[in-house]
């Protein structure tokens, strides 16, 4: 495979001088200048990556934080591309995987992001510098942060985080009032012929939810599910672990049947119609944009704004 070399140097411009006067500058000496670099502190070591990366490949995530600080996408992962938020900002973005070397290549990325599972990292870097990171290492609000010093954007990423926070708390607040501070919610998925319950780390507005907010989650969910994260349940038990509201991140692909047994429908919240309906597809990730469509649904759903 043709390896694409990228030299990251800032050539400097001379000015001659001759008999006491400068001469003008070369020409086309400017369009020599090649693209300044920065070190970035990554979790595997520094990693010289360009000072303002204009092509960025994101093989995993992070693609929905790339897009909230305005930097260019040229190639996502196959989960960005099916999000229904992202596709409007995605138009002509190419979908591309760790094993897509040759694709990768012919769009001529200038930075790489992906996670630390992420696969041929060796030959990836030789395509463009390279930064992973390993999920959950940070939380969701100091990962947007960390993506906003990797694309010299830690500035607009801290206002960002600074804003979602008021907001988020200041619904949080005016959710209680309505719901009763002692009301519990829910979060569940169906995947893959399974259901998921999740706890107050796992994306699906979880963070939004349980940690800004402050909402409570019953007893089981507690008890099962905060520590690994998620937990697979059956159908048949899902009233044991069924808040006053739930969020249901619906995968329309999978079965849904389990919806019209007697089991679920006398879940309380079921007769109370308090069952909160989102597409999965949308409530997979916890980046910026997502977290921004997450938000919002919550105050449509709980406040009707």
């Amino acid at each position: 495979m043709k390896k694409l070399s990228i030299l990251f140097l800032l050539i400097p411009l001379f000015v001659l001088s001759a008999c006491g006067g400068t001469q003008q500058e070369a020409e086309g000496n400017s369009a020599d200048t090649e693209k300044e670099t920065r070190t970035y502190e990554s979790e595997n070591g520094p990693v010289e990556v360009p000072a303002n990366p204009e092509r960025v490949v994101v093989l995993s995530t992070f693609a929905g934080n790339v897009m909230a600080l305005d930097t260019n996408l040229v190639g996502v992962d196959s989960w960005s591309k099916m999000n229904p938020n992202f596709e409007e900002h995605l138009e002509g973005v190419e979908e591309v995987t760790d094993q897509d070397l040759e694709k990768i290549l012919e769009l001529e990325p200038d930075l790489i992001i992906g996670l630390g599972s992420t696969k041929n990292i060796d030959k990836l870097q030789e395509i463009a510098p390279t930064v992973t990171y390993t999920y959950g290492k940070f939380d969701y609000l100091e990962q947007h942060i960390e993506i906003g010093k990797l694309l010299n954007k830690e500035e607009e990423a801290r206002q960002w985080v600074e804003d979602f926070k008021a907001e988020a708390e200041e619904t949080g607040e005016k959710i209680k009032e309505k719901i009763g501070e002692d009301a519990t919610v829910t979060v569940i998925e169906n995947f893959d012929k399974e259901l998921y319950v999740f706890g107050d780390n796992w994306a699906r507005g979880t963070e939004i939810l349980y940690q800004e907010m402050g909402l409570k989650m019953p007893e089981k969910v507690k008890e099962d599910v905060l520590e690994p994260g998620y937990y697979t349940i059956s159908a048949e038990v899902l009233p044991e672990y069924a808040g006053d509201y739930i969020i249901f991140s619906e995968d329309s692909a999978t079965d849904t049947s389990f919806e019209q047994t007697e089991t679920y429908q006398n879940i309380p919240a079921v007769k109370n119609d308090q069952v909160f309906k989102a597409n999965a597809k949308a409530f997979y990730f916890n980046d910026a944009l997502s977290l921004e469509y997450q938000l919002n649904f919550f105050q449509d759903k709980f406040l009707n704004e």
